[in-house]
């Protein structure tokens, strides 16, 4: 089943064309990794698909329900989250009260300002239910600024995963890592259940080839070629745009 299409988007800052007539499909617990040059409109991309940006021309659906042209929090009640480029956290928090705004914002009582976050039963216990299975646990009272910069990566997928999503948008999860904190990183995202559709942004081979079940190349704001990792793998066009003609690794 078709989790997320995309069609035919289109996105121009006035004479730029940044996305031209993009069209991808991810399929219900499929890892869809979008790799390409910097510049070519993988961010845009996702900013398009999640409302953060109003497109031109084109649609997108998810799980049915057609959310082009309308405003981004509607992404959230059609099964849709996502993490940014940059951490997108409040550093002054700590985690746990991080992860209390992000589970409170779900609920249907989110609008009560009379009664404190900490007396809603069903937010501890699923702030707990997060930090103890993504070993964040004994960071809880730690403030985020305090964290380091893969902590604060991982904690922003968590806020991510607070909304229980059918589908996540991971942009670049494992920008500015150190190779300890992107192998955490890439066994997070191997270790989440298929019920969690993931879409991908990755600048990373290696990561890349070990998480993604299909693959879709961006170039100049055109999908190039979208196919199994070995076929990608395997293009030699691939190689010369993006890889610079080398020889890709395999994870």
């Amino acid at each position: 089943m078709t989790l997320l299409k995309v069609e035919h988007l289109s996105k121009s800052f006035k004479a730029l064309n940044v996305l031209k007539d993009v069209s991808l499909e991810v399929r219900e617990g499929e890892r869809h990794v979008v790799i390409g040059p910097n510049g070519a409109g993988k961010t845009t991309l996702f900013n398009c698909i999640t409302g953060t940006l109003p497109i031109n021309q084109g649609t997108v659906t998810v799980n049915n329900t057609q959310i082009s042209g309308l405003p981004a929090y509607t992404a959230v009640g059609v099964g849709m989250s996502r993490t940014f480029q940059k951490n997108n956290l409040f550093g002054s928090l700590t985690v746990e009260e991080n992860l209390h705004l992000a589970i409170n914002a779900c609920k249907p009582y989110r609008f009560n300002f009379f009664k404190p976050i900490n007396k809603f039963t069903d937010v501890l216990e699923e702030t707990e239910h997060l930090l103890k299975e993504w070993n964040l646990w004994d960071r809880r009272d730690r403030v985020v600024n305090e964290l380091s910069y893969g902590e604060q990566r991982l904690l922003e997928v968590l806020l991510a995963l607070a909304s229980k999503p059918k589908i996540l948008l991971l942009d670049e999860p494992t920008s500015g890592m150190s190779p300890a904190e992107t192998i955490q990183t890439t066994k997070l995202i191997q270790s989440m259940p298929r019920s969690i559709t993931l879409l991908v942004i990755e600048h990373d081979m290696e990561v890349v080839f070990s998480i993604a079940d299909r693959i879709t190349v961006l170039h100049h704001g055109e999908v190039f070629l979208s196919g199994a990792p070995e076929e990608i793998k395997g293009d030699e066009r691939v190689k010369e745009i993006y890889f610079g003609g080398g020889t890709l690794k395999h994870a």
